[in-house]
């Protein structure tokens, strides 16, 4: 069977990638900072799956953290076939408001551990072949303080390694969703449509994780699911950013 390995595996679309991708007969790798809530997860996959699913609980803004994913990553007597970074959080406040190092960490995690376990699978994986997801956001194609930042370095990352490494049977891709119903905004002490945006403009945790898997099967490099956010995507190439930007001020995607 596959393994895959997912970070931020104990919810949102962590969670959801583990159980579509255990669905499909994959074994697994969890990955998350809750040894409590991966234990869950990984009970509640195996009983329903008939799969073998290893727990590792590591915080990946820390070196020892983010060592022992690396370590796993890189290990080619148990390989694994698809990465998915998808672990990361948002920041409440405007950038000049944040504390510096919060910040820091935001950077660490949605820049820094991709990056790393990508490179460590990259030297695991090619000449074997194997897939690598990296959970985007449609906020990368707005300008939007440092969340669309990370995001844009990390689609324009993936649209490059996918053309570079496809070549030795490795597959590269960004999947952008849009607003979706996780606890990611809950997480940041938003309450549920406190965001700004209108009941159509958000996605469900399934409809995104299918939609990233079916994207990724097929070897594209930049996954937006729904054809609303491919519109949105659209819009942005041709608006001026300043009002894009101005846009992106309502809510955080």
């Amino acid at each position: 069977m596959p393994v895959a390995l997912i970070t931020g595996a104990s919810a949102g679309l962590g969670a959801e990638f583990a159980r579509q991708l255990a669905a499909r007969g994959a074994d697994l790798v969890v990955v998350a900072r809750s040894a409590g809530s991966l234990e869950a997860l990984a009970a509640e996959l195996r009983e329903a799956n008939g799969i073998a699913v290893e727990v590792l609980a590591a915080d990946l803004v820390t070196a020892e953290g983010m060592q022992s994913v690396v370590t796993r990553v890189s290990d080619t007597e148990h390989p694994i076939d698809v990465l998915v970074n998808n672990a990361g959080f948002g920041l409440p406040l405007h950038f000049a408001d944040n504390d510096i190092e919060d910040e820091v960490r935001h950077l660490r995690i949605h820049v820094e551990a991709p990056m790393r376990l990508m490179h460590a699978a990259l030297g695991a994986m090619r000449g074997r072949g194997g897939r690598i997801i990296n959970v985007a956001s449609v906020a990368g194609f707005i300008s939007r303080s440092t969340y669309s930042a990370c995001k844009q370095w990390l689609i324009g990352f993936s649209r490059w390694a996918n053309a570079e490494y496809s070549r030795d049977g490795v597959t590269v891709t960004a999947v952008c969703p849009g607003f979706t119903h996780t606890t990611f905004h809950e997480r940041m002490g938003l309450a549920p449509g406190h965001e700004g945006i209108p009941a159509i403009g958000w996605l469900n945790a399934p409809d995104v994780v299918r939609q990233g898997l079916r994207d990724a099967a097929r070897g594209k490099a930049v996954s937006v699911p729904s054809l609303r956010y491919k519109a949105v995507v659209a819009l942005t190439r041709v608006l001026p950013s300043a009002l894009t930007a101005g846009a992106a001020r309502r809510g955080r995607v």
